[in-house]
């Protein structure tokens, strides 16, 4: 990649319905161009995916919190099985394995931290393998 690469790339990003035309009239670059390196980076697998971001407050999920998960084996389970596992719970919206204290680190979303609290007790404490968990609340995302 490229300086062109990485402005088409950060165009894509901040909105990914953006026209080839309204990008290269942006970057001064000719609109084929832009077309072109697009399709390279999809055929690359630089570009995944295009998304839509959702207002979650308008869908009833305004609160955000994070979730450090302390994995312990058991018989039968791994720690990339357990973090399947609690990647199909509704309300989980990602899960991350990282290093520390701490094994995954959960990003969620509910209508109330009642609901996040229903969530950790009767949903993801009952993953087999889950040992510990320890519950950070969002107050504002300043950029997601």
């Amino acid at each position: 990649m490229d300086e062109k690469d990485s402005a088409i790339l950060e165009q894509l990003m901040a909105d990914s319905r953006k026209t080839t035309k309204a990008i290269a009239r942006e970057l001064g670059i000719p609109r084929a161009t832009v077309h072109d390196r697009i399709a390279k980076m999809e055929q690359k697998g630089i570009i995944k995916k295009y998304t839509a971001t959702p207002d979650y407050v308008q869908l009833g999920l305004g609160v955000t919190s994070f979730i450090l998960v302390q994995f312990e084996p058991e018989k039968g389970t791994s720690q990339r099985e357990t973090a399947e596992e609690i990647s199909e719970l509704p309300g989980i919206f990602e899960v991350h394995m990282i290093s520390g204290e701490y094994d995954m680190l959960l990003k969620v979303r509910g209508s109330s931290m009642e609901d996040i609290g229903k969530l950790v007790i009767d949903r993801l404490r009952e993953v087999k393998g889950v040992a510990r968990t320890l519950t950070c609340a969002c107050f504002t995302t300043v950029r997601e």
